[in-house]
């Protein structure tokens, strides 16, 4: 996984945020950015795979309705489906 340098900022601000505020511990920018690493490679491959399988099954529920839109438009002919 790829962030940009202004993401990796952000991210990096919401680590040291999150150790501040939630363990009362502080973690310098370096061993931030080192754990950010960490988790994008490690963990964010689940993330990304689970976004993945969102999509699939949103645009397998789109393509459901729209298959059934186009059934109810249909116009009756002698041939059956």
């Amino acid at each position: 996984m790829k962030f940009s340098d202004q993401e990796k900022d952000v991210i990096v601000n919401k680590i040291q945020g999150y150790f501040r505020d939630e363990l009362e511990q502080s973690i310098g920018s370096f061993d931030a950015q080192f754990l950010l690493d960490f988790f994008a490679e490690e963990i964010g491959p689940y993330f990304y795979n689970r976004g993945l399988y969102d999509a699939a099954a949103l645009l397998s529920d789109k393509m459901d309705s729209i298959t059934d839109a186009i059934i109810e438009i249909e116009k009756p002919t002698e041939f059956k489906r």
